[in-house]
């Protein structure tokens, strides 16, 4: 994190945020896990040093529980971008969201960005702005990329879609101020994982069916090899002494694993 990250706030804001009640994920995502955190919460050391999440999608356990000390973590590199402009230019990010609009033709040129030769070198806080945009007015908030890593979404019919939500950034930004936000895989926190860290696993889940399958979140998706090699993962680091928590499908091969 930046030193002076910390966004200053008006009075008016600051007794908002007081007066609210705790973040919510700023984004939809397939597989949240916003209507199963009291399960999880059940299964959640009372006590644990730091808090771990691979795949961290829309945060909805790490937004709960609000860890004094957290690493994120996900191969999705606009989502990690907006992640970190949350936490680092929250007041900058709701301005540039607040340009947005809901309306097909623009929402489709809007889309069409990540398709120019220049994207990536976009202001973070303006590619953070499309992100949050997109998923607040696509066809049911997915995250899909085709294999050229270009969002290919269609745009989708809302009444009065909420494109910015500055209190609810304004509270996630504040839980993320003590955490550090890295673009990565989950083999990739092994080595930084120790004795009494929690960590919270939530990857693509194992489809029930060929229809169901859903992994596109990346170009390069989530292979049964992925799952077995998480599986592996797991099992080092309950050695190691970490608390390990897992989602995924009950489905047979799961259920092997």
């Amino acid at each position: 994190m930046s030193e002076g990250s910390t966004a200053e706030v008006t009075p008016e804001q600051a007794q908002e945020l007081n007066n609210a009640a705790s973040p919510r994920p700023f984004v939809k995502w397939a597989g949240g896990k916003s209507q199963l955190i009291t399960q999880l919460h059940k299964r959640i050391p009372k006590q644990f040093n730091r808090y771990w999440e691979p795949f961290i999608g829309g945060g909805a356990l790490f937004f709960s529980l609000r860890p004094a000390s957290g690493i994120i973590v996900d191969t999705n590199n606009e989502l990690i971008t907006t992640y970190t402009a949350v936490r680092d230019d929250v007041e900058d990010l709701i301005k540039e969201l607040q340009q947005h609009r809901y309306d097909r033709e623009y929402f489709y040129s809007v889309r069409e960005w990540d398709r120019r030769s220049d994207f990536a070198s976009l202001p973070a806080v303006k590619r953070a702005a499309r992100f949050i945009f997109l998923n607040k007015t696509c066809f049911n908030g997915l995250y899909r990329v085709n294999s050229k890593g270009h969002f290919n979404v269609p745009f989708g019919r809302y009444d009065d879609p909420r494109i910015v939500d500055p209190c609810n950034l304004r509270l996630c930004s504040k839980a993320l101020q003590n955490t550090e936000i890295r673009l990565g895989n989950f083999l990739s926190i092994e080595e930084s994982v120790a004795q009494g860290d929690l960590v919270y696993f939530d990857p693509p889940y194992v489809p029930l069916s060929v229809t169901s399958s859903f992994t596109s979140y990346t170009k390069e998706g989530f292979r049964f090899d992925d799952q077995i090699a998480l599986r592996d993962l797991c099992q080092r680091l309950a050695k190691k002494g970490a608390f390990v928590v897992v989602s995924n499908s009950a489905s047979p091969f799961v259920e092997a694993l």
